[in-house]
């Protein structure tokens, strides 16, 4: 579509993930409903990159899309999803297979529910492996125990007949964990994967991944909603709205000077450690309901700084090196960041 900026980094690398013009609808044929907009962005390999909004706002939807995991018949993707140069969506079925859990890993937002309950740690582990290699049972014993044992994993020789009831929450996202990278996949989708922790435990998965990632030269598309996490462990954030990417930008650059105004927003609201005793700013308003989706800035009625031109269609548009917004008073506004 003209007009349509994705946001690049300094690495002139191809990218490992292209995404151009992803919409998504759900829905029976001539009743949908669309729950992304034009989402375009890449992922370099190595690169790690944060998508960040409230929920509802269609983060967990584009991660599932770009492995097929989408329910068919009720679901309609528009776009193109490359991997390595391959459209997965013009190849169908087929072509996930291949790449699913081999080349793309996804850790999912709870483990005890994507952990099948009824086979243990390392069968779930070796199912991946035979899957995807050639390989026979003690091979993929000795592979599970190895890869339980490098997410931190302890007695990891006894921990790999375990079944997911018999670990604790945070052994079970470590286990999700060796899941995912067990076959050394080039990207790791990581679907909000410490939600559900308390803050030591979560610290520790957050080292676990970066390690990783350095370590195996994993990318990572990191979905949250807290930015202090994405601060911690992304180059690159991209903020989503109502189902659009309204902001990629350098994760430096858009924490210290946002260009959009819900970026900004959501810097704001983040609780500060201060003495000073003030009202924690919110963003007002709500995420706009699949049915009540606006025809321009689906952001401008949570807006404060709306003008009659933002409720025309607003492209992603260029907002200097590295950057893109989808705001048409970019170039207008001085936003606070997270530390104004």
């Amino acid at each position: 579509m003209a007009g349509v900026h994705r946001g690049v980094t300094a690495d002139a690398a191809a990218p490992l993930l292209d995404v151009r013009q992803l919409s998504i609808h759900f829905g029976e044929p001539g009743d949908e409903v669309q729950a992304t907009r034009d989402v375009s962005f890449a992922i370099r390999p190595g690169e790690r990159v944060g998508l960040v909004g409230e929920s509802g706002c269609g983060k967990t939807v584009t991660g599932l899309s770009l492995l097929g995991l989408l329910p068919p018949g009720r679901s309609r993707v528009e776009g193109a999803v490359r991997f390595d140069g391959q459209d997965l969506l013009a190849q169908g079925a087929r072509a996930w297979r291949r790449v699913r859990g081999a080349q793309i890993g996804m850790i999912f937002q709870e483990p005890m529910s994507a952990l099948d309950p009824v086979f243990t740690i390392g069968q779930q582990i070796a199912e991946t492996l035979k899957a995807h290699q050639r390989i026979d049972d003690r091979q993929a014993r000795e592979r599970a125990i190895a890869a339980l044992a490098e997410v931190g994993i302890p007695a990891p020789e006894r921990r790999v007949d375990d079944y997911p009831h018999q670990l604790s929450g945070g052994m079970r996202q470590r286990a999700m964990i060796a899941i995912a990278l067990v076959c050394r996949p080039r990207l790791l989708i990581a679907d909000e994967p410490t939600t559900a922790l308390d803050v030591t435990i979560q610290a520790q998965i957050i080292d676990l991944l970066l390690a990783l990632s350095e370590r195996n030269g994993t990318a990572l598309l990191f979905i949250t909603h807290d930015l202090g996490v994405v601060a911690e462990t992304c180059t690159r954030v991209l903020t989503m709205y109502a189902g659009e990417v309204v902001e990629d930008a350098p994760v430096g650059q858009a924490l210290a000077a946002p260009q959009h105004p819900y970026t900004s927003g959501l810097l704001r609201s983040m609780p500060r450690l201060s003495e000073r005793k003030s009202r924690l700013p919110s963003v007002p308003g709500r995420v706009p309901r699949l049915t009540e989706m606006p025809v321009g800035c689906r952001f401008a009625a949570r807006c404060a700084h709306a003008r009659d031109v933002c409720h025309e269609l607003q492209p992603l548009r260029p907002a200097g090196a590295q950057r893109s917004v989808r705001c048409v008073r970019h170039d207008e506004l001085d936003l606070p960041g997270a530390s104004t």
